[in-house]
């Protein structure tokens, strides 16, 4: 009887247990991790942001990339841990987009040409002679008719674009000779990014475009396999492209900017004060680059002209400059219909004013 009435008791201390155990765990979240119902981790664990990008981190965009990693941790109290991956370490630009659907990268700052494979309307910017100067690209990006429309197409493929960050004008580059009146593209290879439009600009002079991953520019330059490539100068000097060159052209004949874009899904799920406070950090450093990218560029400029590798830097005048906006004019007709006659016009209406 006793050994019955043991066995009882020793039952009903286990149910005891096993219920206050499914108590507690209905507190925690799926994870394990303690929540407060509001998808906020009360134990403590960083969300980890791994922010992915192509270029050297004394580029205007290495330089936001880190600039946003501290100021990041720093308002979100160490809640967000973000890890900054430049020179590809990563992903070159051409996979970049894919990761960051994928969420195996929370955010990246791809050139918008890279951006144009899935959108061909974000081409806009690759145009030759579109914009005459930052300003008027960031009154672009601002505007309903053109950055409004370009960023809500993003979240068809999950992806959100949260910013607009200056790298400058490109200028040419050239290994046999300098690239002064059109005529002088003839023939020449030039290394693109993946754009039809950038395709056509040199097509339109006689050059052969060849489309290649930024990683792979230097060894394409130094071995012959192109003969010239189009960047910003801060690209130009960090990547050494003037080292295996001869000659520059300062033309300013094209911009290149990158859309900061983040997963869709990743980006929402934050905490409201995590995301609050992640936008905070992001406001600040596109103001910073918007301040100070020309001035990175122009610093470049001179470290060029001090390393003496070039046997020459041209700019382009007035009258010169004429004759390659006529020459690479055609572009903007041949691309009326992929990128939007109401794009282009806009573009247009912005270079008039």
């Amino acid at each position: 009887m006793r050994k019955k009435l043991s066995l009882f008791l020793s039952t009903i201390i286990l149910i005891g247990v096993l219920v206050g155990c499914g108590a507690r765990s209905s507190e925690t979240s799926g994870d394990g991790s303690s929540s407060d119902g509001e998808g906020n981790n009360q134990d403590g664990e960083k969300i980890t942001i791994k922010f992915s990008h192509v270029v050297a981190e004394n580029t205007p965009k290495g330089k936001a990339a880190n600039m946003f990693e501290e100021l990041a941790e720093k308002y979100t109290d160490g809640k967000v841990d973000v890890q900054v991956f430049p020179n590809s370490q990563l992903y070159n630009d051409d996979e970049v987009l894919s990761a960051v659907q994928q969420n195996n990268v929370q955010m990246a700052a791809p050139a918008t040409s890279k951006v144009s494979k899935l959108f061909p309307e974000w081409q806009i910017f690759d145009f030759p002679f579109a914009f005459e100067d930052t300003q008027a690209v960031q009154e672009a990006m601002e505007s309903e008719e053109i950055g409004g429309k370009l960023f809500k197409m993003l979240k068809d493929q999950n992806l959100l674009g949260l910013s607009m960050w200056d790298n400058g004008f490109k200028q040419m580059t050239l290994d046999e000779h300098a690239l002064i009146k059109p005529e002088d593209f003839e023939g020449q290879k030039f290394r693109v990014m993946s754009s039809k439009v950038l395709e056509a600009q040199f097509e339109a002079v006689g050059a052969n475009p060849t489309p290649m991953p930024f990683s792979e520019v230097y060894s394409a330059l130094e071995q012959g396999v192109i003969d010239g490539q189009e960047n910003t100068l801060s690209n130009i000097y960090s990547k050494k492209f003037h080292e295996v060159q001869n000659y520059m052209t300062i033309s300013n004949h094209g911009y290149l900017g990158y859309a900061v874009i983040t997963n869709d899904e990743f980006w929402t799920g934050l905490p409201d004060d995590v995301r609050s406070n992640l936008e905070k950090a992001l406001d600040e450093t596109t103001k910073w680059v918007r301040e100070n990218g020309e001035r990175l560029n122009n610093e470049n400029l001179e470290k060029i002209k001090e390393d003496g590798t070039l046997k020459e830097i041209h700019k382009l005048t007035d009258e010169e400059k004429q004759a390659w906006i006529k020459a690479m004019d055609p572009v903007y007709k041949q691309f009326e219909e992929e990128v939007g006659k109401d794009l282009i016009d806009a573009v247009k209406a912005l270079r008039e004013k």
